[in-house]
This record gives structure tokens, C-alpha cells and sequence, in this order.
């Protein structure tokens, strides 16, 4: 047990964050103790006796103090901060303008500590790993490149600030300005700033896989609700494309669940609901997230077709039919590689297909195979995810059932991206989009826990770059969707969400349009 103790509540997820990344095998614990002077803060630290491990800091005016207590090793680290506009008097220091600099300084100076902290001095059992991401811990890195690069910083202060001020290690720093580079360049071009964008939820599919965390309604049992979603749905439509009369809109995402679980004629109905009520015959571009490979028709692909439709994504997850059956997919291999060929026959030359590394039981030569077929297909665009692992999923249980130790998972998951990475390469695609997911299969540390999109120039999807950056408004419609509202004046995002239930959705639809209307778009 690590006890991580705080002399107030701030910053205490980003401090917590952090330490998972160094000890991600061990459990750790927040403790605020409120009202205390930075003295009788580490005197009181020490009265539990079930911590293997203290982690302390001080949040001062002049000064911030971080202290380790590691057995009867001590150690500690400070840093001035003094005359820095009143930070800590101000009534909400959420809104303060040095907030975030204060956070930096306070997180660089923990990551020097537990860095510098000797492996031989810990006690017996526990490791340390350094997070290649320094003190990066939330879900999108390349946001802050991103948006010095968009604000004409120059790239080599860009590159100095991640790995001087953020401790990046120098692999991960390029990788972040190479997309952040890339994903400014498509923005630009998109004239993003000018538009809105639109996400539309179909949360039906033909089964749950075993590692999903979306809202997610399988066929046999909720197919019958399909209609009156439907109904429910287009209601919505008609209602925010009234709500957003006039605005340009840059890009249209339909995604789940897995839409093609709709029928030829029920995506029809939709389409032309969608296309009845927002210019969508304007949007830089228009996905459906095919998904299934058991889902999707010819009926259904000519159907996106004739509505304009150039993207659509077809999702293996794995070329390994042995963990297609593990995971819960009622697919096969060869099922995927003959829609694949349908959707070419059917006129689609922009095709995602996605990649899942770390599933269960599956090796670096499982994955290399996967990645041999995938070249076979040739799709425009690879998408590569960590595998997300809640503690007490049945995922979580099959993975401890295959008596891999935590270690070997993670390495395995780092050698698989690296041969991913190695892949995009080789065959002509280019990282345009990444972000980072919590509780993944492998260590907080390791290089497994990214998520990346690759693609051929020319065939990015800018819906999945707006989506990370939160850039842009996005307009989001059906159940479980979270609608962003993006303030351009004071670069924040406010959320306004459905209620996840299918049941709920249909049935309190008018009450989500209050919600919508109340709290606007806002621009």
C-alpha cells in the first residue's frame, strides 16, 4: 500500500495518476489532511502502519514541498513559487491563470523524486517502472503540442517543453509532435474553428464482446426495440438540426454499437432523416463505423453508397479466429477478409479496419500474423488499441485465468505496438491521432497503452481528431451520447449527456431535448 498524503484537495488525481505510473502494480490511497502546517503534515503521515511507502506534498504560497518516506529513508524536494498572483487566496483556484503552471512545477518535481528514489531501497516485492510519459497523464498528450504548434510556437520549443517541463522521454515526444503536427496541418485545412461536428449513437450490436465498455445492446435480446429507437432518434435529429440552423457543419460520425445492425432500410431512414435536416452534403466527411464484419450486406453498403458515404471502418479486432471466439465475436477471420473484398466491390476506398493488442492468450507471433493479413487487405487506415481491462469484468478474470504474469502481459503489449508502429511504417501510413486509455492490460509505464490512428494521406478520419482535441462542438445524438460544448473564448468543454438505456432514451427523449435546448451549442 502507498499512502499518498496531501495538504489539501487539489491536484490530487494528477498526483495519484502519476504515482500509478511508477508503481502500477500496487494499490495507493489518497489522503487529505486539511489545516495542517507542512511539519505536522509528515508527522501525522507516518501513524499508518500498513504503508509500505509515503508520498507526501505541501501545497504552500511561497512554496511547494514534496517529501518520500521509504522505510527509514527520507527524502525531499522543494520548489519557489512565490509572488505567483495569489494562487492559493484566490476563492477558485480552478479558474485561476497560474493553476496550471502550478501543476506542472508541483508534477515535475514528484516525478524527480520517485525518479531518483534507489530500487534497492524499496521494500521487498515492490517495483518501480518510469513513466515513458513523464508527467503526462491524461488521455491526450498531443493536445498542449498541438495547440502551441496551432498557436505558431516553434517545433523545437515544442519538443524542448515535453521532454524538459513534461519529463517525456525523447521516443514519446516525437511520436506526440509527429500527429500533433499532422493533426494541426488537417485542422487547418478543415478550417475547423468555423463548424460544428455530429455524432450519431446506434447502440445495438450482434453481441457483447467480452472487453467492451460502450453502451452496447445485443440483437437477440433488444433487436425488437430498434424501431421505436429509431423513432425516438430521428426526433432528436429534427430537433438539433433546428438547434443548429445556419452553422457550418465539418464532419458527420455514426457510429455504436455497430450501426450496420440496422437494416438496409432502417439506414436508409436514418440517412435521410440526417441528410432531410443538417447539411451534411457539406461536411468535409461523413463515417459509418461498420464495425461487425457479421453485420454488414451488400444491401446495407449500397445503401450507405447511395447517401454519399466514403468511410467506413471494418473491424477484425484480431486475425486469429481462436480469440474471436474467446472475446465473444461470431466472426470469423475469413468472414472478414470477404466484406472487406465487398466493401472494395462496392466502391469504398477509404476503409479502417481496428486492431486490439493484449487480448487473451495472444502472443507477438499471433500479432505479427494478424499484421501479415492486414497487409493482404490493404485497408486505407489501421487503428491500433490497448486493451482496456476493468478490474471486475470477466475479461479481467479470463486474462488471470491464462496465468500470464502482469510483467510478461506488459511486455508483450509494448512489443506488439512497437511491431505495430514498425507495420505503418513499412506500408505507407502515417500516426494521425492518438490518445491513452485508463486501466489498460499492461503497465502505466510501458509503450502498450497508447491508441493510435494510422492512415494513408489523404484518408484521416478529422472526426476522430476533433473528438481528442476538443476543439469543436460536436453535436451528439442517441442514447449514451455526450454532447461537447466548446467555448471558443475560454477554451473550455462543457458536457451535456443521454442517458445511457436504450428503454430510458425512448421514453424520456422529449426530456433529453430540454437538456440540449437549456444549455444551447454554445460557439
Amino acid at each position: 500500500m502507498i499512502d499518498i498524503v496531501l495538504s489539501e484537495r487539489d491536484f490530487d488525481y494528477e498526483i495519484q495518476a502519476l504515482v500509478t505510473g511508477f508503481f502500477p502494480a500496487e494499490h495507493n490511497r489518497v489522503v487529505i489532511l486539511e489545516k495542517q502546517d507542512e511539519n505536522s503534515l509528515k508527522a501525522l503521515a507516518q501513524t499508518d502502519a500498513d504503508a509500505a511507502l509515503f508520498v507526501g506534498a505541501f501545497f504552500g504560497q511561497d512554496k511547494i514541498t514534496v517529501w518520500l518516506l521509504n522505510g527509514g529513508k527520507y527524502c525531499e524536494r522543494s520548489v519557489t513559487v512565490s509572488g505567483e498572483q495569489d494562487f492559493h487566496k484566490h476563492v477558485d483556484k480552478t479558474t485561476h491563470p497560474y493553476r496550471t503552471d502550478y501543476k506542472n512545477k508541483l508534477k515535475k518535481l514528484l516525478f524527480t523524486i520517485l525518479s531518483e528514489m534507489e530500487e534497492e531501497t524499496l521494500p521487498e516485492g515492490m517495483h518501480r517502472s518510469i513513466p515513458v510519459w513523464g508527467t503526462m497523464t491524461g488521455v491526450r498528450p498531443t493536445k498542449i503540442p498541438m495547440n502551441r504548434l496551432l498557436q505558431n510556437e516553434p517545433l523545437d520549443a515544442v519538443r524542448r517543453s515535453m521532454e524538459e517541463e513534461y519529463c517525456c522521454s525523447p521516443e514519446k515526444a516525437e511520436l506526440c509532435l509527429d500527429i500533433a503536427q499532422r493533426e494541426a496541418a488537417l485542422l487547418q485545412k478543415a478550417e475547423y474553428d468555423k463548424g460544428y461536428s455530429l455524432y450519431v449513437g446506434i447502440p445495438f450490436c450482434p453481441s457483447t464482446c467480452l472487453y467492451c465498455s460502450f453502451p452496447s445492446y445485443p440483437m437477440e435480446q433488444f433487436g425488437s426495440l430498434i424501431p421505436d429507437y429509431l423513432e425516438a432518434l430521428k426526433k432528436e435529429i429534427r430537433f438539433c438540426g433546428e438547434l443548429q440552423k445556419g452553422k457550418k457543419l465539418t464532419s458527420v460520425y455514426i457510429g455504436g454499437g455497430t450501426p450496420t445492425t440496422l437494416s438496409a432500410e432502417q439506414l436508409e431512414e436514418l440517412l435521410s432523416c440526417l441528410y432531410e435536416n443538417f447539411p451534411v452534403e457539406d461536411a468535409y466527411e461523413i463515417t459509418v463505423e461498420a464495425g461487425r464484419p457479421d453485420s454488414i450486406t451488400r444491401e446495407k453498403l449500397m445503401a450507405l453508397r447511395r447517401f454519399g458515404v466514403e468511410r467506413i471502418s471494418v473491424n477484425p479486432q484480431t486475425m486469429q479466429d481462436k480469440t474471436l471466439q474467446s472475446i465473444g465475436r461470431r466472426h470469423t477471420v475469413a468472414q472478414t477478409k470477404q466484406v472487406f473484398a465487398l466493401a472494395r466491390e462496392c466502391g469504398f476506398d477509404n476503409i479502417n479496419m481496428d486492431l486490439i493488442i493484449g487480448l487473451p492468450g495472444e502472443t507477438p507471433e499471433d500479432f505479427a500474423d494478424t499484421l501479415a493479413q492486414m497487409k493482404e487487405l490493404d485497408p486505407d487506415s489501421v487503428t491500433i488499441h490497448s486493451l482496456v481491462v476493468k478490474r471486475a469484468s470477466r475479461l479481467r478474470r479470463l486474462l488471470d485465468e491464462g496465468a500470464v504474469p502482469e510483467e510478461e502481459r506488459a511486455r508483450r503489449m509494448e512489443q506488439m505496438m512497437q511491431m505495430g508502429l514498425a507495420f505503418a511504417r513499412e506500408n505507407g501510413y502515417q500516426p494521425y491521432y492518438m490518445y491513452r486509455q485508463k486501466n489498460t492490460a499492461g503497465y502505466a509505464g510501458s509503450s502498450g497503452q497508447e491508441n493510435i490512428g494510422f492512415a494513408r494521406e489523404g484518408k484521416e478520419c478529422l472526426y476522430n481528431i476533433l473528438i481528442m482535441e476538443e476543439m469543436q462542438s460536436i453535436a451528439a445524438l442517441g442514447a449514451g451520447a455526450s454532447m461537447k460544448c466548446y467555448d471558443r473564448k475560454r477554451h473550455i468543454v462543457s458536457r451535456v449527456e443521454n442517458v445511457k438505456s436504450v428503454t430510458d432514451y425512448i421514453s424520456r427523449i422529449d426530456e433529453m431535448l430540454k437538456r440540449k435546448q437549456e444549455h444551447g451549442m454554445g460557439d
